[in-house]
């Protein structure tokens, strides 16, 4: 491992600190682009304009003339945390717009695999939908987009994933990545999205007079409380976030501290312990998030989307404990496969012979519900683009593979899939995807193909600095900033992909360590020259009398007094002990 400190701009962490931002604040924005402090402003009115996403007008057109008509609306979700946020939030947003008759469907993983094929367009028609919707999906759904079509469907798609060569023929495209978009934040997620859509419909039946009185006074749907959906979505989903996406997280984390949030949220932190009053990026992340994705994962993501979009708090609190006992099982059958991976993934680093530049791992025992976990826990360890094959149990698929890939820095994953395809016609039979993201289904006896190309488009790729692990910190913490309050503040701010929450590094001296729970490393350090609790989860190995570490902070609190604590992300060692890192 490299650990590699920003760089900090000088003039803009000077500009920052001369507009009243925090010292230490000004620093971490400063090294992640931000240049001045209009850019933390996170209100409302800053949010891009709904009108610059391509197809947002033809789309709120086409919703009210569905009002006006009475039709019937259904929406067709996606199987993870962002497609049943978008799906509550279009549920929530079109009924409280006037839709009396929405409703939605969510396509099985097994049975319908992902995004709008054919047979769900089928489901849609004969459950005597008007107006098919999709959310987080649909892109690259062009048979299922012509099927609904044929049924006599009318079809919005809203999405975000990155197109095909061929766009489906829907009635209105919404996605800031389709062709001719201007719109400027390319990374919103897919309920992000559905949003800007239900703003554009706002304005539209607002335009139409729908919201005004017999006494000529116009009143209008709030929206904005949608905003704790759109908040946990953007994170779980890992998209980047740019300045658009980190508004629309800090206004929805704004809301859920206020104790303004739908009773499934509040459901939701309860079964996983968090306190909303003092909700973070972290608490999407790492608690919510995977119980909303452990439904879709194991069960039927319906559990997932009922907790989100309902109001009556009795039944809220229940999905939020049977979610909560779905990840838990989601947790231990994700611990047997990582082993197991892992096992498999340790053969190809250690026969002797070079490396291989890509990882590819299939056993038959494997859960499909999973394999996207397992991949990036693989990707994590050896800092390989890597893929996880599980069979098929959809009927009749047998010899089908599907698999789940997580990608590292500097290797564009849908792109390889794409190329695969080409250079090896019938192997990759479906894909799709982001950069740092993909899926795909290969046939069974064509596996050892797939390995040998995917392997063969990263070893063209990606060099060996790519290929070693580099982990980005803020540098070396000045020892007055290191109190619980400031703990609090960083905590508080908007932390996620493409704007990393603050790690810190430099050397220090490493005074006793031992093993918790046979494998965890607690520690007491010296950090210029002042004692500090550290502890490096996962770890086993002991570290040497002084070291390069990379750490965040947090607040550990031990019989009532709390107290900063190193929570250890790496460490830079001599040569002599670097394979105990892996690659």
């Amino acid at each position: 491992m490299k650990i590699v400190a920003r760089t900090v701009p000088p003039r803009s962490a000077w500009a920052l600190e001369q507009a009243g931002v925090h010292p230490l604040l000004a620093r971490l924005y400063a090294a992640r682009g931000v240049t001045g402090r209009e850019e933390l402003d996170d209100a409302l009115a800053r949010l891009l304009p709904p009108e610059t996403l391509r197809g947002t007008r033809e789309a709120a057109v086409l919703l009210a003339d569905a009002i006006a008509a009475d039709r019937r609306i259904c929406i067709v979700a996606d199987y993870d945390c962002d497609g049943a946020t978008a799906c509550a939030v279009g549920l929530r947003g079109l009924r409280r717009l006037g839709a009396r008759q929405v409703s939605y469907l969510v396509p099985d993983r097994v049975v319908d695999g992902y995004g709008l094929t054919p047979s769900i367009a089928q489901r849609v028609a004969e459950r005597g939908a008007d107006l098919l919707v999709t959310v987080d999906n649909g892109i690259a759904s062009v048979d299922g987009v012509a099927a609904a079509k044929a049924l006599g469907l009318s079809v919005l798609v809203t999405d975000h994933h990155l197109p095909g060569p061929e766009l489906p023929a829907a009635d209105v495209l919404v996605n800031p990545n389709q062709p001719e978009c201007g719109f400027e934040s390319k990374c919103m997620a897919g309920v992000g999205v559905m949003f800007y859509v239900l703003l554009a419909l706002r304005a539209e039946l607002r335009a139409r007079g729908a919201f005004t009185s017999a006494d000529g006074q116009a009143t209008q749907p709030r929206l904005d409380d949608l905003l704790p959906l759109v908040a946990l979505g953007t994170v779980a989903d890992v998209v980047r976030l740019d300045a658009n996406n980190r508004r629309l997280v800090a206004q929805g984390l704004r809301r859920i501290r206020a104790g303004v949030l739908p009773p499934g949220l509040a459901a939701l932190f309860t079964a996983s312990g968090r306190n909303p009053a003092s909700a973070t990026t972290f608490d999407f992340g790492f608690a919510l998030g995977p119980r909303i994705n452990a439904a879709g994962r194991l069960a039927d993501m319906t559990l997932g989307i009922e907790c989100l979009a309902t109001d009556d708090a009795a039944r809220a609190d229940e999905l939020a404990r049977l979610l909560d006992e779905i990840n838990r099982e989601r947790r231990g059958i994700e611990g047997d496969m990582r082993e197991q991976a892992l096992r498999v993934a340790e053969r190809m680093f250690a026969d002797g012979s070079a490396p291989p530049a890509a990882v590819t791992v299939f056993d038959p025992d494997f859960h499909e519900g999973v394999v996207g976990i397992v991949a990036s826990r693989i990707k994590d360890r050896y800092h390989r683009p890597t893929f996880v094959f599980a069979a098929s149990s959809a009927e009749g698929k047998s010899d089908e593979l599907k698999g789940s890939g997580r990608s590292i820095a500097g290797f564009h994953l849908r792109d390889a899939l794409d190329l695969v395809a080409k250079r090896r016609p019938g192997v990759v039979l479906r894909f799709g995807g982001h950069a740092m993201a993909a899926g795909c289904t290969v046939s069974r006896e064509r596996l050892a193909e797939f390995q040998g190309a995917f392997a063969k488009v990263a070893a063209e790729w990606l060099d060996a600095a790519t290929l070693t692990r580099r982990l980005d910190t803020d540098g070396p913490l000045a020892p007055e900033y290191l109190r619980v309050d400031l703990v609090d503040t960083l905590q508080r701010e908007v932390w996620g992909q493409g704007f990393a929450p603050p790690t810190f590094s430099e050397e220090v001296e490493v005074v006793s360590q031992r093993l918790v729970g046979e494998k965890h490393l607690a520690l007491k350090l010296r950090h210029q020259g002042r004692p500090v609790d550290g502890i490096w989860f996962g770890r086993t190995e002991p570290l040497p009398p002084r070291v390069l570490l990379a750490w965040r902070m947090e607040a550990d609190e031990w019989q009532g007094v709390r107290r900063v604590r190193f929570m250890v992300e790496g460490a830079e060692l001599p040569a002599s002990d670097a394979n105990q890192e892996g690659p």
